[in-house]
């Protein structure tokens, strides 16, 4: 006789096939009938059929829509549809041939798991459109039997470890093997596609060939064409004219930037008003006078988006005759500015903002470091002769920043104050010192002010209905948030009234504060960053939820990004020369895309190599044990970040024990330990995998 745990296994075998229980109870029937079992003297117990419908709900129908495919490190990935919460789970063998990143038609089905929880499965049906036609990796060689011989077979291994299968290779392109390449994939409906070699970047180990191979992965245009070459040099050699400008060559205007900086957006100056008041300078480069409309130039930015910053490199947005030349605010020239004149109250509030056309003459070429050790009191001789001219307005600036600080936090603001890295390089480019960025006063003395400029500018132009490419960064996605609230609760914080609102800015900075002084605020800020939506730019306005601030946008750095220029072009074309505000929507709507694109392109490039800076530095550190935070814990493991802020991974499979992953806590536990988020532990490094640009480190045992 069937027993009990044969049934349960053949109702879920045939899951996919039956769809009640007279449909369940009759299969069975049959099934016995075939073994040579009397299935008359059978019964089968009601109880065990209801726990059958209960798993294949009958409403179990096919769903077909269209979404991007994710595949994973394993063989299965993922459909994300836009109107649907859940993503679709898609199984290895039902991939179809879908490369992560393709648009596919997917056809889907829901249904209930042991537990009751809702889960999805489906199959793609279709690629409909190619997510990346290039693929990155290594040329590989292996000897495959063919009948009674063996031939020589080439692939490529992908650096992208989503892209789990190698890609046969077709044509070599004169690539030999061990070489890092790029190919093309050629699609032919297979589950395998193949591919033909069409860049050589050198040998893996290679930093300039990695270096290379990245930007290319992130489809960063490193080259410019002949004509956005020759229309830059070409408007860089036009004279300054001082025509329909106002002349602010007289005020004490000067930058403070980065030592290495060269594209130098912004300059400030400061007055003191009757009553306590202020009167802030912000000097932004007029790039859109350069730019125009339908120019080379200007589908060179649409096409960037923004400049992408390297350890020793960049890769500007506009060509250096531009933007380290006519653009650019060097102290002792004139140069042309949209200059934005705010005028605030003792309390920091914006009262009024004029946008004014001009030409400055910065004073000094002032350095973040410089001004730090001149505000602390600690500036040499030479760096107090530098900035003689300007030390009572630095002074003052300093001043007004507390003010600004504090109105900052009075709305709530949100500063997560990430940590950064500074890696120091050799002649040759190899890295040989990483340790962490900090951000000095004068550091945030600029971040404030522009952060002020960007708040002024975005009011002032909704206030008129003229277009605008908003800077938003929506409220935290009620699920995300629901899950942080429990994390909260695991370690002790009463969420009670957080949880009967929607949460405001002021909530998480407070949350912030009591996580400082419970010695958590590294875990809980970051668990709080993972739980926000991200930042993009947009053409409508719902706010700056991170900055507590309703109308946002960025102004103040159109030599590098594409957000800010637009909005520079739309003030010019509707304020100064009186064109419709109108004829400027759809174009705030296209820029912010290509701005939004730009930045998750350079963002995604900018990490990638940061990550190949700290591997190669690591590299020779093969063995060594460090201390270091755990900073994430996932399914397969957790991420470690050492004191000069290189992080690797931690498997699950390599801790000693039996470890499970408590998600709702994100900790991994076994009997007799648990690891949390901010959990001090000593690590070994035993992998520093510059390919995939990743270390590994396992657990060092007390």
């Amino acid at each position: 006789m069937m027993k009990k745990k044969d049934f349960s296994k053949f109702t879920k075998r045939n899951t996919h096939k039956r769809r009640s229980k007279e449909q369940a109870k009759s299969a069975l029937m049959k099934a016995l009938r075939d073994i040579g079992v009397d299935s008359d003297k059978v019964k089968v117990a009601d109880i065990d059929l209801d726990i059958y419908e209960k798993r294949t709900s009958p409403k179990r129908k096919n769903i077909c829509d269209r979404g991007i495919f994710r595949s994973s490190k394993g063989s299965y990935g993922f459909v994300t549809l836009e109107n649907v919460e859940r993503d679709i789970f898609i199984p290895g063998d039902s991939i179809g041939g879908a490369i992560d990143g393709d648009f596919v038609e997917v056809v889907y089905h829901k249904y209930n798991n042991y537990d009751g929880d809702e889960k999805t499965e489906g199959r793609v049906t279709k690629v409909l459109q190619m997510g990346r036609r290039t693929v990155i990796g290594t040329l590989c060689e292996d000897m495959r039997r063919h009948g009674r011989r063996y031939l020589r077979v080439f692939y490529i291994e992908p650096d992208d470890a989503k892209l789990s299968s190698a890609f046969p290779v077709r044509d070599l392109g004169g690539a030999r093997i061990g070489e890092k390449v790029e190919a093309l994939i050629l699609r032919d409906g297979s589950s395998s596609p193949a591919c033909d070699i069409i860049r050589v970047f050198g040998a893996p180990e290679d930093m300039g060939a990695n270096y290379q191979a990245i930007l290319a992965e992130c489809d960063i245009v490193t080259e410019f064409t002949d004509a956005e070459l020759d229309q830059a040099e070409s408007l860089a050699a036009e004279p300054i004219s001082y025509d329909g400008r106002e002349d602010l060559t007289g005020e004490v205007i000067f930058t403070i930037d980065g030592e290495g900086a060269k594209d130098l957006d912004d300059a400030v100056s400061l007055r003191r008003l009757p009553g306590g008041r202020w009167r802030l300078g912000v000097h932004i480069a007029d790039v859109s006078y350069y730019v125009a409309e339908r120019t080379p130039l200007d589908r060179c930015v649409m096409q960037r988006g923004t400049s992408v910053y390297f350890t020793d490199k960049v890769v500007p947005m506009l060509p250096p005759a531009l933007s380290n030349g006519a653009c650019s605010l060097n102290s002792g020239e004139d140069k042309y500015t949209l200059s934005a004149i705010i005028d605030l109250d003792s309390e920091g509030n914006i009262e009024n903002l004029q946008l004014k056309s001009a030409i400055i003459n910065s004073r000094v070429r002032g350095v973040y470091s410089e001004v730090n050790a001149l505000l602390s009191g600690n500036a040499t001789s030479e760096i107090k002769k530098k900035y003689k001219t300007v030390l009572p307005t630095l002074e003052r600036m300093a001043e007004l920043y507390s003010v600004l600080l504090e109105k900052s936090k009075q709305r709530g603001a949100i500063d997560f104050d990430a940590d950064e890295a500074v890696i120091i390089l050799s002649p040759d480019g190899t890295p040989t010192h990483i340790e962490r960025r900090e951000r000095g006063l004068s550091e945030r003395i600029i971040e404030q002010f522009m952060l002020t400029a960007n708040e002024a500018v975005a009011s002032y132009l909704t206030r008129r209905g003229i277009p605008c490419v908003y800077r938003v960064h929506e409220a935290p996605p009620p699920e995300h948030f629901a899950d942080f609230l429990s994390y909260l609760e695991s370690l002790g914080f009463d969420v009670r009234e957080l949880r009967k609102h929607e949460p405001t800015p002021r909530d998480l900075a407070n949350v912030l504060e009591i996580a400082e002084q419970k010695g958590l605020l590294p875990a809980v800020s970051y668990t709080m960053l993972r739980s926000m939506a991200k930042a993009k730019y947009s053409e409508s306005r719902p706010g700056h939820f991170g900055l507590g601030i309703e109308e946002y946008c960025h102004f103040t750095s159109p030599i590098r990004r594409l957000s800010d220029l637009a909005t520079h072009r739309i003030i010019r074309r509707v304020l100064f020369e009186n064109k419709r505000a109108e004829l400027y929507t759809s174009y705030a709507k296209r820029a912010a895309a290509a701005a939004t694109e730009g930045e998750l392109r350079a963002i995604s490039a900018e990490r990638r190599i940061e990550d190949l800076y700290k591997v190669i530095f690591m590299s020779d550190r093969v063995g060594e044990s460090f201390e270091g935070t755990v900073c994430s814990i996932t399914s397969f493991g957790m991420f470690v970040t050492l004191d000069n802020t290189c992080e690797g991974l931690i498997p699950i499979s390599t801790l000693p024990g039996v470890y499970t992953f408590d998600e709702r806590n994100l900790t991994l536990r076994s009997r007799y330990h648990s690891y949390r988020i901010a959990d001090r532990i000593s690590v070994r490094l035993e992998e520093a995998n510059v390919i995939r640009g990743k270390l590994r480190f396992s657990v060092i045992e007390e």
